[in-house]
C-alpha cells in the first residue's frame, strides 16, 4: 500500500517535529495526534515510509544532537542525557552505546580532531549515528521495549 500525498505530507510535519522539538518530551501519541492520525497507523506508516519506527528516528535524533554536545566537552555526561529530552541516564547511555559504539563518556573523552575543519553539514554527515544491522531475534525484542521511556 503506497503513502498518498496528503498522508506523506502529514507523516512529515510529524517528521519535521521530531527534528525540531527532539528535547522535549514526545511521545507516540503526541507525534500522531500532529500527523492527525491514530497512534496504530501513524507507527505503521511511519515505520513503512521511514524504515524505523518513530521511537527509533527520535532516538537517534537525540543521540545525533548528543554527540555534539559532547564533543564540546563542556558539560557531563547526565547534562547532555537530559539537555537532548532523556530522562534516564541508563537507558540514554544504553541507546547511545547501541547506535554509537561506544559509551557516552568514553565518546566524550576521546580525540574528535578528525572533525576540525569540517564544516557542520559535513560534520553531521561524518558523526551520524548509524543503526548496526540485527538479526530478526534481537529486533523483535528492541521494538518489544521501543515503548520503554527514555
Amino acid at each position: 500500500m503506497g503513502v498518498d500525498l496528503e498522508e506523506l505530507r502529514r507523516l512529515r510535519r510529524a517528521r519535521d517535529r521530531m527534528d525540531r522539538e527532539y528535547a522535549q518530551p514526545l511521545d507516540v501519541p503526541a507525534l500522531a495526534r500532529t500527523a492527525l492520525m491514530s497512534t496504530a497507523h501513524f507507527s505503521r506508516r511511519f515505520r513503512d515510509t521511514y524504515g524505523e519506527t518513530p521511537h527509533h528516528y527520535l532516538m537517534t535524533r537525540r543521540i545525533e544532537r548528543a554527540k555534539t554536545l559532547l564533543r564540546r566537552g563542556d558539560l557531563s555526561v547526565t547534562e547532555v542525557c537530559h539537555a537532548v529530552g532523556c530522562t534516564s541516564l541508563g537507558s540514554f547511555s544504553t541507546r547511545f552505546a547501541a547506535l554509537v559504539g561506544e559509551t557516552p563518556s568514553a565518546y566524550r573523552a576521546r580525540s574528535h580532531s578528525d572533525l576540525v575543519g569540517l564544516a557542520s553539514c559535513q560534520a553531521m554527515a561524518a558523526t551520524r549515528p548509524r543503526r548496526p544491522t540485527r538479526s530478526a531475534a534481537s529486533s523483535s525484542f528492541e521494538e518489544a521495549s521501543a515503548g520503554a521511556p527514555s
